[in-house]
């Protein structure tokens, strides 16, 4: 997907479907998916776990920002991880044999369209309430965890 000539995605008007003050939230994670989309057209798979420099590898950060979207949202929805999602997280950075580039990018793909779906459904009377982070159940607000997921996933983008 080319993107050269178009503004990046906060630019490009509202995003149907996304309640306003949510939108940033939205362009952030839309813009991370293009520009990752674009970064890893045709990466060699067997580059996939190198470090460079003591840097985590390409894998690992593809695994990591789709298991950190998967994460927020599930507190965000006031829930608990399951064991599913533990075991993810404990598997993040790990070489997983035969997985290619492109299903790393599509996993992370999908993690974004099911977090768009959840910000699709947020109730922005409610972005300022309490919300327990982990089994410390940490305090946070629902447009706190969502500002994270944003941040994070740009974070491990750049």
């Amino acid at each position: 997907m080319s993107t050269d000539n178009m503004p990046e995605v906060w630019l490009r008007g509202p995003i149907d479907e996304i309640p306003e003050l949510v939108q940033p939230v939205a362009f952030a994670l839309l813009q991370a998916r293009e520009e990752i989309e674009v970064l890893m057209e045709d990466f060699p798979d067997e580059l996939l776990w190198e470090k460079v420099a003591g840097m985590a590898s390409p894998g690992f950060h593809l695994q990591h920002i789709a298991g950190v979207l998967d994460r927020m949202f599930t507190y965000a929805n006031q829930k608990q991880l399951s064991a599913g999602q533990i075991e993810y997280l404990a598997e993040e950075g790990k070489p997983e044999e035969g997985i290619t580039t492109e299903q790393l990018v599509n996993t992370f793909s999908l993690a974004v369209e099911l977090s768009l779906r959840q910000l699709g459904r947020v109730d922005e009377g409610m972005l300022t309430e309490y919300r327990g982070v982990g089994r410390k159940n940490l305090p946070s607000t629902l447009m706190g965890l969502l500002t994270h997921a944003a941040e994070h996933t740009m974070r491990h983008t750049g």
